[in-house]
């Protein structure tokens, strides 16, 4: 079988973390939703070279894309009421929206760049 390039390998792994955050949240809050629990086919697709699997990780990519974008529109607003409350704390530590943003649109440029690179569809390609 042939392995999956570099890119798309980091992809599969970052995937893997995902889905045990997915697994872990599900199991501690109880709820379901697409978001998280979508990783799981996408990543079944690229594991095992299914031909669907390119177009899965697509409207995977499209549901976190308005995810982000519903999340920013609320962030813009809130900050526009008020401005002091808009803060991201996280075990008592406050975090910076820059830095959210950022990471935020690294991880979804990376996500974005492997999905629609000629090397996945060259790995996804039917073998003739």
């Amino acid at each position: 079988m042939k392995k999956p390039h570099p890119m798309l390998a980091i992809l599969m792994a970052i995937y893997v973390l995902v889905a045990f955050v997915a697994l872990w949240r599900t199991a501690t809050t109880q709820t379901y939703d697409l978001f998280t629990l979508g990783v799981f086919p996408v990543l079944y697709g690229l594991v095992l070279r299914q031909f669907w699997a390119v177009v899965l990780l697509k409207i995977y990519l499209a549901i976190q894309t308005v995810a982000l974008l519903a999340l920013a529109t609320a962030a813009i607003i809130a900050y526009q009421i008020t401005p002091e409350d808009v803060k991201v704390v996280f075990q008592g530590r406050n975090i910076p929206i820059s830095t959210i943003v950022i990471s935020a649109l690294i991880a979804m440029s990376f996500q974005y760049w492997v999905a629609f690179s000629q090397k996945t569809k060259r790995y996804f390609k039917q073998e003739e």
